[in-house]
């Protein structure tokens, strides 16, 4: 392949084709030219590139970065498949965020902004029932991504849709009459709980099950029969409880434990 630059001032492909010696593109003729026209003196520094934005905006970045979070957990969001995702150099996502760090921040809170969607209509005569309302909400937002919980309310200098939600649950809090004590306790105990129990919940399967070989519930079974295997005296409460085990539901056991803080608390106001 030709560099058609190579002698600086460009040459004449049909001169190429023709055998002949190259002839810079600025001559009138082939042979002896007359003086050049317009030809930038060479002591002249040739005019600089200017960078081009990226083509994508914050909004798309922000959309293939959750992708890759959901698909591959926060190891797999780096700026090379994120810029592989979004059709560009690595390069072009530092126009939107300067570091990793700030990426799964701003990631994160693009989730929370469809949180915050869903929750902003709240509003009954009950602010415990309201309270049971959004932390079901953005418990079901966190089980289905166990990346989200560690990165929800790390940052609210630019996490706007985190700290909304946050204060919309302080302000169910707030018409409870507690304390600035109490009340800060109580929001701190809800969003503790949620978030808790989503990652804790959504955790990484054991290897043998990621691995497909064995299935759900055959690896339950096995954890169940090794409980009741245990000796009643040493463990009388495993084997109180290992039936409910063997069947329960986990959104069933976060809305139980989610109701008795709540009904602690609706007795604290009570008081």
């Amino acid at each position: 392949m030709i560099n058609i630059g190579s002698w600086g001032t460009g040459t004449s492909l049909s001169a190429l084709r023709s055998g002949g010696m190259p002839v810079p593109l600025w001559w009138d003729g082939p042979v002896a030219p007359s003086q050049p026209r317009n030809r930038r003196d060479r002591t002249e520094p040739p005019p600089r590139r200017t960078r081009r934005r990226a083509s994508h905006s914050l909004d798309s970045v922000l959309s293939e970065a959750v992708a890759l979070l959901d698909e591959s957990g926060s190891q797999g969001l780096t700026f090379r498949a994120l810029a592989a995702r979004l059709g560009g150099g690595v390069g072009s996502i530092y126009w939107y965020v300067s570091s990793r760090d700030e990426l799964l921040d701003r990631a994160a809170d693009h989730v929370m902004a469809g949180v915050l969607e869903k929750i902003r209509p709240i509003g009954t005569d009950d602010p415990i029932e309201d309270l049971r309302t959004i932390g079901v909400t953005l418990f079901g937002a966190i089980v289905d991504r166990p990346w989200l919980g560690a990165y929800v309310l790390r940052d609210t200098g630019i996490q706007e849709h985190s700290l909304q939600v946050y204060e919309k649950i302080g302000e169910q809090v707030l018409r409870l009459q507690l304390t600035p004590r109490q009340s800060f306790h109580a929001a701190s105990a809800v969003v503790g709980f949620v978030l808790g129990t989503a990652a804790d919940m959504g955790q990484e399967l054991p290897e043998a099950l990621l691995l497909g070989e064995v299935e759900p519930d055959e690896y339950m079974a096995r954890v169940v029969d090794q409980w009741r295997s245990l000796d009643p005296a040493e463990f009388p409460f495993v084997h109180h409880i290992v039936d409910e085990f063997a069947g329960h539901d986990d959104a069933d056991q976060f809305r139980a434990g989610l109701d008795l803080l709540l009904a602690g608390l609706r007795l604290q106001a009570a008081g």
